[in-house]
C-alpha cells in the first residue's frame, strides 16, 4: 500500500451467468431506449429523499485520482428558480440572437425550443453541478483536481441513468455562459457551472418529438481479431 494510500479490501464483484447477462442488459437497453428529454413538467412534489440517493449515485463516478471534482445543488426554492429562469433566458435570448450560428438554429428547428425556458420554474426541482478545478487546503492554497471535465461528465451521465431507473425525468440545460449559476447560489471560486437539470414527473399531455437513435454500426466499431 503506498504511503497515506486507502486500505485495501475485497473486491465485492458479483459475476453473472452468461443468461444473466444478457436478460439484464436487455431489461436494461429497453429501459434507457424509453429514456427522453422532457420540457413540460407537473407541478407535483418529487420524493426529495429519492433524488438525493440519486446524487449518491453519480457520486460513485470514476474521478481522477479519485479527487471527485462535483458539487451537486438541489434546488426546490420557488424565489430561486425563478432567478434562474431570469438569468438564464437572458443569456439564451442572446444566444437565439446572435451567437448562436445559423446552422446551429436550423438544427433546433425540428425540436421547436427558444429563448423563453418556463421548464425552470415548473419543475418541481432543480439540479445545478459544478465542477472543481482545483480544492482548497489549508497548506498549499490549492490541491489540483485531475481530468475533471472527463469526470464530472461521466457523474452527470451517471446521475441521468438512477434519475431514470428512479422514474424521474429530465432535463440538460446548458445556457452559455453559465457564471450567474455561481452567483445566484454563492458557490465558491474554485467551483464553475457545468450543468442545469430540471426534474420532476411529466406533464399528462407532455409530448416529445419523434427521434431516431443512431444504430450500433453507427455508433460501435468491431477491432477483434480478424476484423478490419
Amino acid at each position: 500500500m503506498a504511503e497515506g494510500g486507502p486500505q485495501k479490501i475485497p473486491l465485492n464483484f458479483n459475476r453473472r451467468t452468461n443468461a444473466e447477462m444478457n436478460e439484464g442488459s436487455e431489461r436494461m437497453l429497453a429501459r434507457y431506449q424509453s429514456r427522453r428529454t422532457v420540457r413540460h413538467f407537473s407541478s407535483d412534489p418529487l420524493p426529495l429523499e429519492v433524488v438525493e440517493r440519486c446524487i449518491l449515485a453519480a457520486g460513485t463516478a470514476p474521478s481522477g485520482a479519485h479527487k471527485q471534482p462535483w458539487h451537486f445543488c438541489l434546488i426546490t426554492d420557488p424565489a430561486i428558480k425563478k432567478k434562474i429562469r431570469e438569468a438564464a433566458e437572458k443569456e439564451e435570448y442572446f444566444n437565439y440572437h446572435g451567437r448562436m450560428s445559423g446552422r446551429w438554429l436550423k438544427d433546433l428547428e425540428p425540436f421547436d425550443t427558444n429563448h423563453i425556458k418556463p421548464h425552470l420554474e415548473e419543475a418541481p426541482a432543480l439540479i445545478a453541478v459544478f465542477r472543481q478545478a482545483w480544492q482548497p487546503d489549508e497548506l498549499d492554497g490549492r490541491k489540483q483536481n485531475y481530468y475533471v471535465q472527463e469526470s464530472v461528465g461521466i457523474a452527470c451521465g451517471m446521475l441521468l441513468a438512477a434519475l431514470h431507473e428512479s422514474g424521474i425525468a429530465a432535463l440538460t440545460h446548458t445556457p452559455s455562459p453559465m457564471a450567474f449559476l455561481c452567483d445566484i447560489l454563492d458557490r465558491p471560486s474554485h467551483e464553475k457551472a457545468f450543468l442545469l437539470i430540471p426534474i420532476g414527473f411529466p406533464t399528462d399531455d407532455c409530448e416529445v418529438p419523434d427521434i431516431a437513435r443512431k444504430s450500433l454500426d453507427e455508433i460501435r466499431s468491431n477491432m477483434g481479431a480478424g476484423k478490419k
